[in-house]
Parts: C-alpha cells; structure tokens; sequence
C-alpha cells in the first residue's frame, strides 16, 4: 500500500471529502487546505509528494498557486494535478505550461483520478533527474540546471516551469528530432494526458523568449522539433 502525502486544496468541502475518502482507502495519508494561501504554506511547510489543485480559490487562484510553487526552489518539483470545473482548452494548456503535471476537469471520476495521481507518483520515482550541478552551452545561450536559470548574452531569460524542461531535453540532444509526442514522454513521463497543442505553445513560448537563439530550436515538418546540432559554433 503507498503512503505517500497528499495535499487537496479546495474550497468545495464535499470535493475535498470525496478526494480524501478514495485517496485514504488506497492507503495515501492526505492534508487539506481552502486557499490558495493556505496551500502555499502547507505546501512550504509539510513538503507533500503531490497536489490535488482546483483552480477557482477563494484569494491566491491555482494558476498563481501553481506559479509560486514551481517558482520556490524548496517547492519546485512536487507533483500539481489541477482538478477543476475549468475545463476549456485555453485554461488546460495554461494550466501546464505553468508547471501542472496533469489536468483533470469536473465532474471527474475518482477512480480515475486515483490511477493519474499513482501514475505521477510511479514515475517520479523512476525518472532519472540531471545533475543539480548540470550545465550546458550552446553559443551564447547557457542553462544551469541547479539555479533553474537560462541566459542569452548575458540576459538571464524568465521561462515557465515546462519551458526550462523542454529546452533542457532539445538542447542535451542537439541535432537529433523528436516528436511531440516524445519531447511529452521525455518531460512528463509516458501516457500523460496533454494535446500536441501544448508542445507547440511551449515551444512558441521558447523562441520569443530566446531572442537571437530562437532559431536554435527548428520545425522538422511532419515529425517535430529539434535543437540545431551547430547552435554551440
């Protein structure tokens, strides 16, 4: 049985209930909170091996939520399921390009949500992350995994959560092409549930914060995206 922790925020209590009640018969231990700002302390204070989130929070919402844990470096890499009644599109490629590892819209199925969340968690501990100390060079672009921070020509570059993970996997790889499909296998683990849309928003994201390295990154058309292997010349 696992027992890895668990935090639900929500401010629906009969929601947190019915998280809670499928998530302890599967042997999870779980903590609560009702706000935004109650989750990003909890979140600091208990260290929690994943967030169950909803979006529409009394004060702080959870895309700031969101933001603000993959912003702190003591917080940046615990799991973020969004579970919410926000289900359009737009709301679902914003909620993972900020960092969440999944999406989940209501009305939702709890067994459904049980087997995403053990899912993040079975390959969280099998996803081989790069050195704390890891850094690399391409030209005037430079990436330090440890500080999470990207410079070109000497301007450090302000990229989302999926942005730093996606450019680290493209750049470690220089020359080679991959799909959509695999750069979301790489960055997320398999079967997670995003569309082919949101790998080309990310990447869209990517060349207009690269600025004289944007085209670094290249459309392989009909396959994907690759990093130019002559990028560090």
């Amino acid at each position: 049985m696992p027992n890895e922790k668990i935090l639900i925020v929500d401010d629906e209590r009969d929601i947190v209930e019915l998280v809670r009640f499928n998530l302890k018969r599967e042997g999870y231990h779980t903590l609560v909170a009702f706000s935004g700002e109650e989750a990003l302390s909890m979140a600091k204070r208990e260290m929690p091996d994943l967030v169950v989130l909803d979006l529409m929070l009394p004060g702080i919402d959870g895309f700031e939520v969101t933001r603000r844990i993959r912003g702190n470096a003591v917080t940046v890499e615990i799991p973020i399921v969004m579970l919410t009644a926000k289900g359009e599109e737009s709301d679902i490629v914003t909620g993972l390009e900020i960092g969440a590892n999944d999406y989940i819209s209501k009305p939702f199925s709890p067994r459904e949500l049980v087997a995403r969340i053990r899912g993040i968690l079975r390959r969280r501990t099998r996803v081989e992350k790069p050195a704390t100390q890891a850094t690399v060079i391409a030209g005037p672009l430079s990436m330090d995994v440890g500080r999470h921070r990207v410079v070109v020509d000497k301007n450090a570059l302000d990229l989302t959560h999926s942005e730093f993970q996606v450019l680290w996997f493209l750049v470690t790889k220089k020359g080679w092409v991959f799909t959509r499909g695999q750069i979301v296998d790489a960055v997320h683990g398999e079967n997670y549930a995003v569309t082919e849309r949101s790998v080309d928003v990310t990447i869209a994201g990517l060349r207009k914060k690269l600025g004289p390295c944007a085209d670094f990154i290249e459309t392989v058309r009909g396959v994907g995206y690759r990093f130019r292997e002559e990028a560090d010349v």
